[in-house]
């Protein structure tokens, strides 16, 4: 495949690094929004997309009404996640995200949604906390990837909602901690007064991400629609 990186900072780095130990070729590699001009010239089969949040939006968006397949890991733009949905399905696009590309972390994602189905019946007696810690570069607080696990839990009516920094009855309290040197490590503790039950997922490098991302890239080929990390698992 010809790969289009959008965003080449860390990420896009090692992003660039997997695709080409897999054989695929670069076709563009940029920080920012590329130009339509460019990114049509630039003949590619898919986007990959690590940017940042103010220009996520408009990367996928372009890419999508002009029939470019894109995948894309940015967090902190949300808030605009239906737009892009509706964009998709006008458009007949291609586009899968996932706020973690580690195919370790999908399965604990999965993992978590089971033991808070689990737990429901007994929600009253457990307190739940997730604990993310990242590098010192990392813009968004808390981790796309954190609020993954808490939309999970609360969808299975353990908690009516997540919060940050703050302990709250009934909520489920995010601590977010930034340090030098640390891709990636979330903990999802339930704990009651008679027992605790604690999972932890720790990403030791960028390259599980940038790998799920390529094999994400490989999957949507010849696809329509709307994709998460669940589809190309098959979890």
């Amino acid at each position: 495949m010809n790969i289009a990186i959008i965003g080449y900072g860390k990420m896009g780095k090692s992003i660039k690094k997997i695709a080409k130990i897999r054989n695929h070729k670069i076709s563009l590699c940029y920080d920012d929004t590329p130009s339509l001009h460019l990114l049509k010239n630039s003949d590619s089969d898919v986007a990959i997309e690590f940017s940042q949040p103010h220009s996520a939006f408009k990367n996928i968006k372009i890419c999508i009404e002009n029939d470019i397949p894109i995948v894309s890991g940015t967090t902190g733009w949300l808030e605009k996640f239906e737009i892009i949905r509706k964009i998709c399905k006008k458009k007949n696009g291609s586009f899968l995200y996932s706020s973690n590309f580690s195919i370790g972390m999908n399965i604990f994602f999965e993992i978590n949604k089971k033991l808070s189905k689990l737990l429901q019946l007994y929600a009253k007696d457990y307190e739940v906390t997730i604990e993310e810690i990242h590098h010192k570069e990392k813009i968004d607080k808390p981790s796309g990837t954190a609020i993954s696990l808490a939309k999970d839990i609360v969808n299975n009516k353990m908690k009516k909602t997540w919060i940050l920094d703050e302990k709250k009855k009934n909520q489920i309290l995010i601590l977010s901690k930034r340090f030098n040197h640390v891709p990636g490590i979330h903990i999802v503790k339930y704990e009651s007064k008679i027992e605790d039950i604690k999972i932890q997922h720790k990403a030791h490098s960028r390259e599980g991400f940038a790998l799920g991302a390529v094999i994400a890239a490989e999957w949507i080929q010849n696809k329509k629609g709307f994709f998460s990390m669940k589809e190309v698992l098959g979890i």
